[in-house]
């Protein structure tokens, strides 16, 4: 159908058919593209906000591709030719059957024509299709358009068509339509008034196009787009949590804690925390060292199982119950076993490993125990060492264990390393103990306990760490 604004207008000339069929492959090659990564796509998580939001882009430009190649190649090949005049009596009663390709872009764009001297209606076969009319009923008026549209969207349309006949203004935009079997389609309107030599408008043409299919992808494209977002704040909400709620329960996060001093053959204690570096989530690593009321010190690290709230949160609920546990002086086996049983009770069980120690600065001697933890190193005269490890399992893994406990005599100027596994837990390796063992020259020539933290910072501070890590290093005072 000819749209243009004045009947006398000269008729477009096509564009070479070369160029066209050029953008076609281009099209039909960058389609192909995005469809590849839209399957790539699909074999990931289902349930990742951000990978469901990636498909729905996907599909949603593998539809507009679509479109644009049909429109190419309408484009390329004309004007569709009218169907023969001898069987419009036989269409009369039922609506145009759809073509071969199902949901082509033939099949959702049509034409229509309203002639305001004569009160014509003429519509394309393909507009029918998209109304569920059969042409035999005829096309809807101006003023019969309006019913089939949805409640809210019908004062758009009378206002855009009003526009268009009283001030000459285009039509464009989109409002939704009911079909006879009670669905709703999404059609987009463009039109403009076809003036006759005075300036008068004499009808109205417009073409309409069902993007329901394109309005649902770009719909999804939002709703994962919103989801993704919502998700985001909540990781940034339970990861400010998290933080907050560990900078409350555990000592400083470097530098010397602060102890009592104890004198000569006393300990000087240093801490450092390191946070992950492949991922912004907090962990369940812990560290502590307390002055008691009998004049030992207890130090601690250990490490608990998951990310977040309730990892930080079970910490939380150990630390306390083991600092209580030291204050009553109780031995570090029965501490173990207790706090197995703390995890047997809780609400949200978890998995966990610990060391735990006591140092008497009267004998000289450090008691301890541990539960599936990495043992103490032990750095003298610049020879460091792993402690021989009591026997003790996960927290959380059995129920009714026995801990052992152990204990090793500790001269002036010895350091001992107490630290989670993600301290040399790599991704690419994990280097184990042996790289902190190599830092016993290094130790040898340190002055205090914080100058062992700073040492080990270095080493390993940098390193792409799976997971957060703690340590803990105590200088008998010489």
């Amino acid at each position: 159908m000819p749209s243009p604004q004045f009947a006398d207008r000269p008729a477009p000339q096509p564009p070479e058919r070369d160029a066209v069929d050029a953008l076609i492959n281009r099209t039909r090659r960058l389609r192909g593209d995005v469809e590849a990564v839209r399957r790539d796509a699909s074999v990931i998580d289902e349930d990742d906000p951000q990978v469901r939001w990636q498909r729905a882009l996907c599909e949603l430009a593998v539809h507009q591709l679509d479109d644009l190649g049909e429109h190419l190649g309408q484009l390329r090949d004309g004007i569709p030719a009218q169907p023969a005049a001898d069987s419009a009596p036989e269409a009369a009663g039922k609506a145009p059957a759809g073509p071969s390709t199902e949901g082509s872009l033939l099949t959702r764009v049509g034409t229509a024509e309203w002639n305001l001297l004569t009160d014509e209606v003429s519509w394309s076969e393909e507009l029918y299709r998209i109304f569920g009319r059969s042409p035999g009923a005829g096309g809807l008026s101006l003023d019969e358009l309006p019913s089939v549209l949805v409640d809210e969207d019908q004062p758009l349309l009378t206002s855009m068509v009003t526009d268009c006949l009283v001030d000459g203004r285009p039509i464009d935009g989109e409002f939704r339509i009911l079909l006879p079997d009670g669905a709703t389609r999404t059609l987009h309107m463009m039109g403009e008034p076809v003036l006759d030599k005075d300036g008068c408008t004499t009808s109205m043409w417009a073409v309409l196009r069902d993007v329901s299919r394109l309005r649902r992808s770009e719909h999804l494209v939002g709703r994962t787009r919103d989801s993704l977002r919502h998700r985001e704040r909540m990781a940034q909400a339970e990861h400010r949590v998290a933080v907050e709620l560990q900078e409350a329960v555990l000592p400083p996060r470097h530098g010397s804690l602060p102890l009592a001093d104890q004198g000569t053959g006393g300990l000087e204690v240093a801490a450092h925390y390191l946070p992950s570096g492949s991922s912004d989530l907090i962990g369940g690593d812990w560290y502590d060292a307390l002055r008691l009321p009998d004049r030992r010190t207890m130090l601690t690290v250990g490490d608990l199982t998951g990310h977040g709230i309730p990892a930080t949160s079970a910490m939380a609920m150990l630390l306390g119950a083991l600092r209580g546990m030291s204050v009553a002086g109780i031995e570090p086996a029965a501490v173990m076993g207790h706090l197995n049983q703390l995890i047997e009770c809780s609400s949200q069980p978890v998995l966990g490993s610990a060391v735990y120690c006591c140092f008497d600065p009267a004998t000289g001697t450090l008691a301890w125990a541990q539960a599936g933890h990495p043992a103490p190193l032990l750095f003298r005269n610049g020879v460091g060492r792993p402690l021989p490890a009591p026997d003790g399992v996960l927290l959380g893994a059995a129920s009714g264990v026995a801990y052992e406990q152990d204990q090793v005599a500790l001269l002036p100027g010895d350091v001992l390393m107490l630290h989670t596994d993600g301290l040399t837990r790599r991704s690419d390796r994990s280097a184990g103990p042996e790289a902190l063992l190599e830092l016993a020259p290094r130790f040898a020539r340190a002055r205090t306990a914080q100058d062992c933290v700073r040492t080990v910072v270095d080493a390993f501070g940098a390193n792409e760490r799976l997971d957060d890590a703690c340590v803990l290093v105590a200088r008998v005072g010489t």
